[in-house]
Formats: structure tokens, C-alpha cells, sequence
């Protein structure tokens, strides 16, 4: 289960231009970093001393070319991902272990169009979106390493996100789709999905291009399990867009529709609307039956040389450790930072409601994964234009 943010998470979500970002450390280590990233095969030298150093001196000298030497063999681990918390992330990793990274962050959609553009020569170690869905299809191509599975304590969600290959790991769970209305407009929100489809919302529902959007295919697929099947999802969505559904690229322009009053209900991943509540108090949020969870997740480059997946497992690993779970949950705190998570002994934020008092839903991503281009390209065809 991807995206400048606007009301906290939604500026963001807007962003449609890959940005490339190479984390650094300081020092000695920085140098050759930058030197590893550029690949230049230049070393860098310094003068030696013109009087012997004294013992501690030389220890210290020692240190810091053994540190650099350890950096100097590292190669720049390359990061797609559509997450809030990603620049945070990667500048937290590179920090605790010295691994150069050069960050890809885009919403969901075109990050997979590159995926699968240079699938026969892939420049990508690891991926990091929402949707299993897309996880599974890429690994039923064959283009994620298997058999992988950091050492963490799983809590139920975490347990039943893992896939039985282990070609991708779960990082946290949201919700899809969340209704968010202006509570100064809407005295009576919809309690049903199908209330969706009457004259009382006409022209009212905004929601996201599965194209763009990573979490809106989840979504549509989960209403189609939910209603029975492709056949009785394609009828849903073709009476809502006869309806006038209003349809935008991502969460961010969805929301700003509902904000200047062209929709009334904002159909939208659970994070993007607890943040926009957070930042605007007319907002709320309203949970339909059912929701599909959303995992997040991490898949490795099959093809990736040996190094940058064992760098990419590390990636996992930090993002999974206590160090790595506080910079998910500061890092985006009015948007992707909003996550149920996965791990043992990590809470919530307190803006999140119980999951307990939400009706969910599961999608099985394989059933669904493989469908995704045909659904997308029907959705549209058929309802975006």
C-alpha cells in the first residue's frame, strides 16, 4: 500500500517531480561519502604532521582513517519512496551507520512507472510506499529479493501484513479511505457507502487517481472485495462518477478541494485527514463499513548487487529499531507519521482513533496485486475522464 503539504500533511502530496536528495555525515566521512556518491575513483590525502604525534594523536588519527576506509566501501543505497518521513529517515540512517543514501521521493504512481521502466536494469535499491498490492505485483514479476525478515517482535497487524515469501516487510498501517467533511457544513455526514451514491452528495465526493495516488488502488480494489467483485466495484464507481464525483491527483488536492468548498466529502488514506484535522479544527474524519488496512512496506531490488541489499536490510532493520520508529513518528507528524504500528511496545500517535472501534478489512494483495495496472487503466478511462 504514493505525494507541497497543505493544512500540515497535504503540501506535500501535491509534489509530482522526483526529488533527490543524498544524505551526508560529517568530517572525514562526508568527504568520501560525496566522493562514493559522484563516483569519483579520486582519494583524498593530507599532509603529515611535521613533528612525530603523540600516542593519543595517533590513535585518533587511526580511528578516523579506519571510519573513513569502512565509508569509502559502502556504495550509495538508492531509495524510492513516497513517504512524509523519508528525508528524516534516510538522514537518521546515514548518521547511525555511515551509509551514503540517495533518496527518490515521488508519490507512488510514477515511482512504479520507473520501477517498471527499468525493470531490465533496475538503478533502485529499495522501495518504501503504502499498498501491499503493488509489493505483491512486483514480486510475482520476480523483481523483489525473497526470503528477508529483520529480527523484530511482530504485533498482530505486523504479523498478518508479512507475506509468507518475506519479499517485502511491513512498516505501519493505515486506513483507506477515510471521509473527512467540514463539520460546519455537514451536520450529517454519510453512514453507509452507498449513501454515497444518492442526490443528497451530488457533485459533493472528491477522491484520488489510482494512478498517481499509491493508497487509492487499495481502496478501490478493497470496495470491489467488499461489494463482490470487479464487475459490482466498476458499477459502484461508474454510479458515483454519475453522481459527479470529483476526482484529483493525490490526498493534497483532494483535501484542498474540500477546503475551498468545490466537494463536501474527501474520500482520502486515514493519515491525510487526521492531519488535516489537526491542522484545521472544522475538520473531521468519519470511518465507513468497512476500511481496508493499508500496510506500508519495504521491498529490496532483486537485482540489486549483493552490498546494496545488505545495506537495503540494514535500511529495514533501523527503520523497524526504536531509533528508527521515533523518526516515523516525529518525522510527518501531520501526515505519514499518523500509522498504526507494527512492532511490539510502539503505541500510536494520540490523534489516532482505537482500531478497535473501526469495522476493517483485509484484501488479499496477490489476488488483487496482479490486477492493479488493468483496474487502474479501466478507473481512468472510465472515470477520470
Amino acid at each position: 500500500m504514493h505525494q507541497v503539504r497543505k493544512l500540515g500533511a497535504m503540501n506535500r502530496l501535491y509534489r509530482r517531480i522526483p526529488l533527490r536528495l543524498l544524505a551526508s555525515v560529517t568530517g572525514a566521512v562526508t568527504l568520501t561519502l560525496l566522493a562514493a556518491a559522484c563516483s569519483s575513483g579520486s582519494g583524498s590525502s593530507s599532509s603529515s604532521p611535521t613533528t612525530s604525534p603523540s600516542p593519543s594523536t595517533s590513535a585518533t588519527s587511526s580511528a578516523t582513517s579506519s571510519a573513513t576506509a569502512a565509508a569509502a566501501a559502502d556504495v550509495p543505497l538508492v531509495v524510492y519512496s513516497a513517504q512524509g518521513y523519508d528525508s528524516a529517515m534516510t538522514k537518521a540512517f546515514t548518521k547511525a551507520t555511515g551509509i551514503p543514501v540517495q533518496l527518490d521521493d515521488n508519490s507512488t504512481g510514477p515511482l512504479l512507472t520507473q520501477i517498471e521502466a527499468s525493470k531490465n536494469n533496475p538503478n533502485w535499491g529499495l522501495l518504501w510506499v503504502d499498498g501491499a498490492t503493488a509489493f505483491a505485483g512486483l514480486d510475482q514479476q520476480g523483481l523483489l529479493q525473497k526470503g528477508f525478515e529483520p529480527s523484530v517482535q511482530w504485533d498482530s497487524l505486523g504479523t498478518q501484513s508479512l507475506p509468507s515469501d518475506k519479499s517485502y516487510t511491513p512498516t505501519g498501517v493505515t486506513l483507506m479511505a477515510a471521509v473527512v467533511y467540514n463539520k460546519s457544513k455537514v451536520s450529517s455526514p454519510p453512514s453507509t457507502w452507498q449513501q454515497l451514491l444518492s442526490s443528497q452528495w451530488k457533485g459533493a465526493v472528491g477522491m484520488n487517481d489510482p494512478s498517481q495516488s499509491g493508497p487509492t488502488y487499495p481502496f478501490i480494489a478493497g470496495m470491489m472485495n467488499y461489494l463482490g467483485g470487479v464487475t459490482q466495484g466498476e458499477t459502484f464507481y461508474s454510479k458515483l462518477k454519475s453522481n459527479g464525483l470529483v476526482v484529483n491527483p493525490t490526498n493534497g488536492q483532494t483535501l484542498q478541494a474540500l477546503t475551498s468548498g468545490q466537494i463536501k466529502l474527501a474520500l482520502v488514506q486515514s493519515s491525510a485527514g487526521i492531519g488535516a484535522g489537526l491542522g484545521d479544527k472544522s475538520l473531521a474524519v468519519k470511518y465507513l463499513n468497512p476500511v481496508t488496512l493499508l500496510p506500508s512496506a519495504i521491498g529490496i531490488d532483486a537485482k540489486a548487487s549483493p552490498a546494496v541489499r545488505a545495506e537495503a536490510e540494514k535500511f529495514i532493520e533501523f527503520v523497524l529499531s526504536p531509533a528508527g520508529q521515533k523518526v516515523m513518528q516525529s518525522g510527518d507528524p501531520t501526515g505519514d507519521s499518523l500509522y498504526y504500528p507494527v512492532i511490539q511496545g510502539v503505541n500510536p500517535l494520540p490523534a489516532l482513533p482505537s482500531l478497535a472501534s473501526v469495522t476493517t478489512q483485509t484484501i488479499n494483495p496477490y489476488t488483487w496485486g496482479p490486477q492493479e495496472a488493468t483496474i487502474n487503466t479501466w478507473f481512468d478511462s472510465n472515470i477520470v475522464r
